[in-house]
């Protein structure tokens, strides 16, 4: 079926969704959501049967972040622990990695971070300094660096960590990952004092000489860079789906308070000036999750070319429509709309995550210009 047009199943998913999403409301607990959401097989819908998964892909993955997220309880570390970590593990992993993380992550009672953004090396990749040595005697790898804007680490069993290793051939440093346990030595955390208000905390990470066997390696080491778009794809994905969920509740409570509110003779939703930005804030809406489905499916059928730029114009979309409809709610609301009652006006600083994180607009922007138009770079 095309992407564009959604099968009976993911129709199908989607109501079930909701209805556990409206269950919890925004007032959710974010450990018994996650647990509930598990129990249901949604958290490792997109991960290998083989390995106690759904069987599906990213495609199914994003309905349930897009539908918990329309009904006020998002759980970010979907984007993180089944989308990056798992889809990374599964593609890559030994098979000791995925018989030890897959069903664990698929059934809940186990999560993964994931770590790749440094102080001095935000977009640019190639300037990550977090290095990994071996030990000649042990075959240990010995890793040394910093993250930053971490999420959820402290309720993460373990953090899949982007560090570069040295290329014997040329000298050149090249990406690779590896699991690294909470509780490794050398191994700290300190959480990151956040305007935003989010039930997943955001951390910077310190590896001090953190020293791992052999097999904390994922995949091969001369596969880097394949694998770690392999889960960078997927996260801008669901970070549409994230973002897309946010601006539908938004949009639903606005909808709802000017279909009530009276302020002359009739609901502030008759007139124009408030119904026409709602109606556009929907338009939006809907044709970025038109992109993300595209980007899912081209993802899920295995072109990650195609997906690569899909997912990037995905993000993009997703977070645009996702502030403007956030603002345009709260504006809605008019002074209601900066209460705790209503549950809006803390999105205004979450939904500025869509346009920030994973990868800011503007470095979209540049993708697309570079990739898809072919016009020459300043960098």
């Amino acid at each position: 079926m095309p992407p564009t047009l959604e099968s009976e199943e993911h129709k199908a998913l989607r109501t079930a969704v909701a209805t556990l999403g409206k269950s919890h409301g925004r007032t959710y607990d974010r450990a018994t959501l996650w647990s509930d959401a598990a129990k249901l097989g949604y958290l490792g819908v997109n991960l290998p049967e083989a390995y106690g998964g759904g069987g599906g892909g990213i495609a199914e993955l994003s309905i349930v972040l897009e539908e918990l997220g329309a009904a006020g309880c998002p759980l970010l570390m979907m984007i993180v622990s089944p989308a990056i970590c798992g889809t990374v593990i599964a593609r890559f992993g030994t098979q000791d990695q995925k018989r030890t993380w897959l069903p664990a992550l698929a059934d809940g009672t186990r999560t993964m971070a994931f770590g790749i953004t440094e102080p001095d090396a935000g977009s640019n990749s190639h300037r990550i300094s977090t290095t990994a040595r071996r030990d000649q005697d042990t075959g240990d790898w010995i890793l040394t660096g910093r993250k930053v804007f971490v999420s959820g680490v402290d309720i993460a069993d373990a953090t899949l960590i982007v560090g570069r290793t040295e290329d014997s051939r040329t000298g050149s440093l090249k990406p690779c990952l590896f699991i690294v346990p909470r509780d490794a030595p050398g191994f700290a955390r300190r959480q990151i004092d956040m305007e935003l208000h989010a039930v997943e905390k955001q951390f910077e990470l310190t590896l001090d000489d953190v020293r791992l066997p052999a097999d904390a390696l994922v995949g091969d080491e001369d596969a880097g860079l394949l694998q770690l778009f392999a889960g960078l794809n997927p996260e801008r994905i669901m970070t549409a789906a994230f973002a897309i969920g946010m601006g539908r509740y938004a949009l639903a409570q606005a909808v709802a308070y000017a279909r009530d509110r009276t302020v002359w003779s009739t609901p502030i939703g008759a007139h124009q000036a408030i119904a026409h930005p709602l109606a556009q804030a929907h338009i939006d809406l809907e044709l970025a999750r038109l992109m993300m489905q595209k980007a899912a499916h081209l993802y899920d059928i295995g072109d990650d070319a195609g997906a690569g730029e899909a997912a990037n114009m995905a993000k993009y979309a997703a977070g645009e429509a996702c502030v403007k409809a956030v603002d345009q709610a709260v504006h809605t609301l008019g002074g209601n709309g900066l209460t705790r009652e209503f549950g809006v006006a803390s999105l205004i600083t979450a939904s500025r995550v869509a346009r920030i994180a994973p990868v800011s607009r503007e470095m979209i922007l540049n993708y697309v210009s570079h990739q898809t138009l072919g016009l020459p770079k300043s960098y």
